[in-house]
């Protein structure tokens, strides 16, 4: 599945399933909603913190495709093709950073 295929998957589904989309400012607050089970389980799983026995059946993937479906709610809902934008980001990104991360020395 391509970026523009998600996209056009999601407002198909948003269309059909959803009703109509949420407001932008409210998809904005769900993404940081699911962000934050992302980072729930990652601070668990990976980190420091212990896992509770509720959170050990979550599925990170799972979690992690409802941060993208919301993303792509609001592109949709913004006009943002995102594959152009992330293909723009990356030579952004590319040109920025040619040499800065191959000469820091923390990461060898």
């Amino acid at each position: 599945m391509t970026i523009s295929n998600a996209q056009q998957q999601v407002d198909e589904w948003i269309k059909t399933v959803g009703v109509r989309y949420f407001s932008e400012l409210t998809n904005m607050v769900m993404l940081t909603e699911e962000v934050g089970e992302v980072a729930r389980i990652i601070a668990r799983r990976y980190g420091e913190q212990s896992e509770k026995e509720s959170d050990k059946n979550k599925d990170l993937g799972d979690e992690m495709a409802d941060v993208l479906f919301v993303l792509i709610c609001l592109a949709n809902q913004t006009g943002i093709n995102l594959e152009e934008a992330l293909k723009q980001n990356l030579l952004k990104k590319t040109e920025r950073d040619a040499h800065r991360h191959k000469n820091n020395p923390k990461l060898t």
